[in-house]
Parts: structure tokens; C-alpha cells; sequence
């Protein structure tokens, strides 16, 4: 777990850094005091900003937590801001290392481990929270869909007041593909995993008629049926009925027989062994890395250790620090299925002229984080110090316990796609320039990486790990995140959630074109 230097202005991350991260906004001239030494900045520096310690040649490596960050394509001098100026990325040998760094986690006897208050499911999984969801299997039919759940928005909380809500999930594909190519598959793989997942006491699925993404399809290929039962879900067609208003009369009363049943259900205690956490960062900047993520990390610690499960997605976001997962993996194939993953990203990407390293965005370069591999090194702090238990493509029913990867892109919305997909029952969401994320039917649980954010976004964000850069430890403020994440799971509102955001934030990943 993260341990560092903490200075009266800045933070060594490492031994043996060639860079440290400025806590607040150092003017020209600040001195700045490490091991000993005297550095004067020799130019005003953003907090999150990285100064050189020591001077760095053309072409050589620049160390940050102890890892490669990148390499000087300047020279560089001691106090010069490290940033997309000088610094540069290019491919450098990393030693794989396969399953060399696996530790047993310290798991907490059965008899000793926390419960939460969740709905057990006829599967044996639990869900946190328990809606009635209504899916579109194609863009046109989303209309309809909307309108569905909107006749129900009002007297749901008053009539049904052990629901949720009734959701409406609507997408932008489900037609002009081959329904074999991999993402009409991935898309039915989302929408069977929504369908089936825990925290979704009913669905109905709504169609145009004619689209490639047929429900009929869906039914069969996921064995799908309406919860607790051996009946297929119902399917309202538009075409089928007469049109939209037919269909929304149709969908309205279909949804009006699952609501009785959803509402039936009720909280029971529930080992933490039940939790399935998916973690996500958006928005980074230079202090998640030193915070929020390695924070989360230590809850999601805390999570395995009680014998539940922690999915770390976001594949670009590995890059260049993929070594230190490939290390952790339980058994060499595991590590070998992540480098095959990212082998591929890089050959998607090329075939669209891109590479991995257009992820940082803008606004995390302006938070401090210069490329990807920076980026990448601050974000896998999420999944903490436990084994490598599996790796899944995206979106796939996760059904190991422990850590384990799942192949997702970092844009923020279909890779929680994914992740709630795979079962996911929580998201923990770390930010340092803001977001206001979430994803029904999933809390979606916000940690702030400094405190200016936390109390400038006060109504969105409900944990501060920036008290960490004013003296409070990773270990205290995960363990604040365990405890919120237990009573987020036992009904707690999310900031999302209060403000009813998650609808529109749902974005499946397709892949491929659109004939």
C-alpha cells in the first residue's frame, strides 16, 4: 500500500524518485526541502505537478512511485516542472515476472466477518438495491422504453415502497450489425447481464420488430427468465402491437405485474462475501493516484478479505504498469490472458490511428497527469495488494471471488457498463477534477482525491481522501470507504442516487460498424 514522504509542500512518492508532486501551488523561487537537500522550483507549478528532483538527461528514464513514468526528451533541470514539455513515452522492456508476488490474503475467519443488509436471490447472489428495469433491445425502441418507466416514477416510492424505481435503459445500437459479430454479442451481454443481475428484481424487454438485436435471441442465448421463475421475461414488439402508444399501454401493464412481486422482497443480513465491488476512476488527476485510488485500494482489501470480490477494469489504464498485476497473477496463464488483452487494445487502436497513449484526456493533463503511463500507475492502486485471481473479457459473469480484472475501456460509462454487467453490486468511483457519475441499478459510491474538490462538488461527492494530504493515512480513509460501502450496500443513498442520476449514464461498449 501507498507510502510516501510528505513534506510541508510536497510528496516524495518513492525512494529514489526523480520527481515529487506539489501539494498546493509552489510560486518561482519556493524552497523545497527532501532528505537533506535544498531545491529551489525555478517556475510557478499547479498543485498535483511534478518538479524534478535531480537533473535527467535526453532520453532518460523519469522515476515516479518507484516505476518509469517516461523519458526526458529534453534535458532536464532540478526544480524544472516534469510535464508533457519534456517528457515523453516510448516502449521500454518490463519484466513480466509471471505470478511471482502472490500473497495469501489475511482472510477474516467466517464467524468474525461483517454482514449488510441485502436481497438474497434465488442464484445466491445479492443485490443492494431492488428495481424493476425496463430494457430496450435497440435505439428505436427507446422512446417507447422512456415512456414506460416515466408513467411509473411518481407513485412507485408510495404504492411499491420496497422498490427502488423502474428504470428505463435505453442504448444507441441494436441494429445494422451482424448479430455474430462481437458487438451485437457484447451487447446482448450486457443487457442479459442487467437482465439477470441482483440487484433487478423484474424486467421487460421492448423492441421495435425488425432490428438485428431480436429478444427472442437474447432469451435463448442467456437462458433468460423472469426472476424466480421458469417463464421467459416479457417482450413487448411496437410493430407487433401497433405502435408506440400501443406499446407504452402494453408495457405499462406488463410492468404493473412485476411491481407487487419486486415489492415483496425484503433486506435480510448478508455476509460481505456477497460483495461484488467494481472499481472506477474518472476524471483523474495527479492525486488520485496518492489518495483516492490507493485508499479504495485498501478497502478493496479489506473486501477480499472477507471474502467477496473486487473487479479492476479500465485495460488502458494498465498499460505500463501491467508488470506489477502480471506479478500478482495467481498462475502464469492468468498474467498471459491480461498482456493478450493489451496486445489487442494496441492493434484496435492502431487500426484507427490512435494509441493507448491519447488516454490521459485534457483535464487530467491539467490535473498533472502527463501520460499514460503515469496514469496508469496511479489508477491499478484501486485494486489493491491481493492476487490476481482471474481475468474476463468485458462484461462477462464474474464468478471468482477475490481480485480479479475485467477487460473494459476507460471512458467512465460503458466500462461500469461492463462491470456492473459481470455482476458488479457496488461501484466505488474515484475523482480528482469531478464527476457526477452514476449507474442505476448500481450505487455508484464517489471519493474525492483532494479537498478542494470535495467541498467545491459537495453535492456530488461523498468520501474525502484528500484529508490524506493533510496528515489522516490510506488505511483510515479506506477504512472510511469499507464502512460507507457497507452502508451504501444496506440502503444508504449514494450522492448520485439522491440526486437521481444513472439512467442516462448507461452506455453499452459496441464494437464495429454500423451497416
Amino acid at each position: 500500500m501507498a507510502t510516501f514522504e510528505l513534506a510541508e509542500k510536497a510528496i516524495l512518492l518513492a525512494p529514489g524518485d526523480d520527481v515529487a508532486v506539489a501539494r498546493e501551488p509552489l510560486a518561482a523561487g519556493t524552497q523545497l526541502h527532501f532528505q537533506g537537500t535544498c531545491l529551489e522550483v525555478k517556475g510557478d507549478l499547479p498543485a498535483g505537478h511534478k518538479i524534478a528532483l535531480r537533473a535527467v538527461p535526453l532520453g532518460g528514464p523519469v522515476r515516479k512511485y518507484g516505476q518509469i513514468i517516461g523519458f526526458a526528451t529534453r534535458p532536464i533541470q532540478p526544480g524544472e516542472q516534469v510535464h508533457l514539455h519534456n517528457l515523453g513515452i516510448q516502449d521500454f522492456v518490463r519484466d513480466y515476472a509471471f505470478a511471482t508476488d502472490v500473497v495469501e490474503p489475511d482472510y477474516v475467519p467466517e464467524a468474525q466477518r461483517r454482514t449488510f443488509e441485502g436481497y438474497r436471490r434465488e442464484d445466491g447472489r445479492v443485490g443492494t438495491r431492488n428495481y424493476v428495469l425496463v430494457l430496450s433491445t435497440v435505439n428505436c425502441s427507446a422512446t417507447a422504453t422512456r415512456r414506460i418507466a416515466e408513467r411509473f416514477r411518481d407513485h412507485v416510492p408510495r404504492d411499491f415502497p420496497h422498490v427502488d424505481g423502474v428504470v428505463a435503459l435505453t442504448h444507441q445500437g441494436g441494429c445494422g450489425s451482424n448479430p455474430r459479430a462481437t458487438g451485437a454479442i457484447w451487447l446482448q451481454r450486457v443487457l442479459a447481464g442487467y437482465a439477470q443481475h441482483p440487484n433487478v428484481a423484474g424486467y421487460l424487454l421492448v423492441g421495435l420488430g425488425c432490428e438485428c438485436n431480436q429478444a427472442r435471441s437474447l432469451i435463448e442465448s442467456y437462458g433468460l427468465s423472469q426472476r424466480g421463475t421458469a417463464s421467459p421475461p416479457p417482450v413487448i414488439s411496437i410493430q407487433e402491437v401497433g405502435g408506440l402508444a400501443k406499446a407504452v399501454e402494453a408495457g405499462v401493464r406488463e410492468v404493473a405485474k412485476l411491481l407487487p412481486v419486486a415489492n415483496a422482497c425484503r433486506r435480510t443480513p448478508q455476509p460481505a462475501s456477497k460483495l461484488v465491488l467494481g472499481t472506477e476512476c474518472g476524471g483523474s488527476d495527479a492525486h488520485s493516484g496518492i489518495t483516492a485510488n490507493p485508499a479504495v485500494g485498501w478497502a478493496a482489501d479489506e473486501i477480499v478479505r472477507q471474502g467477496g470480490t473486487v473487479i479492476l477494469g479500465e485495460t488502458p489504464e494498465m498499460y505500463g504498469a501491467e508488470h506489477l498485476l502480471t506479478r500478482r497473477a495467481r498462475r502464469a496463464d492468468i498474467g498471459e490472458k491480461l498482456i493478450e488483452r493489451l496486445r489487442w487494445w494496441q492493434r484496435y487502436l492502431a487500426f484507427f490511428d490512435c494509441e493507448i497513449n491519447n488516454n490521459p484526456a485534457p483535464g487530467n493533463q491539467e490535473g498533472g497527469l502527463t501520460n499514460i503511463y503515469e496514469k496508469s500507475l496511479g489508477a491499478i492502486a484501486k485494486g489493491g495488494t491481493t492476487p490476481v485471481n482471474a481475468v474476463y473479457e468485458y462484461a462477462q459473469r464474474v464468478t471468482a471471488s477475490g481480485l480479479v480484472l475485467m477487460d473494459t475501456p476507460g471512458y467512465d460509462p460503458p466500462s461500469v457498463a461492463g462491470l456492473v454487467a459481470g455482476g458488479a453490486n457496488l461501484i466505488v468511483f474515484t475523482t480528482g477534477r469531478g464527476s457526477v457519475f452514476g449507474c442505476k441499478p448500481v450505487p455508484s459510491l464517489k471519493v474525492a482525491s483532494h479537498s478542494r474538490l470535495y467541498h467545491h462538488l459537495s453535492d456530488d461527492m461523498d468520501i474525502n481522501a484528500g484529508v490524506i494530504l493533510e496528515g489522516r493515512t490510506v488505511a483510515e480513509v479506506g477504512r472510511q470507504i469499507f464502512e460507507a460501502l457497507l452502508a451504501v450496500a444496506s440502503g444508504q443513498p449514494t450522492q448520485s442516487e439522491a440526486q437521481g442520476v444513472g439512467e442516462e449514464e448507461f452506455v453499452p461498449w459496441y464494437l464495429g460498424p454500423t451497416l
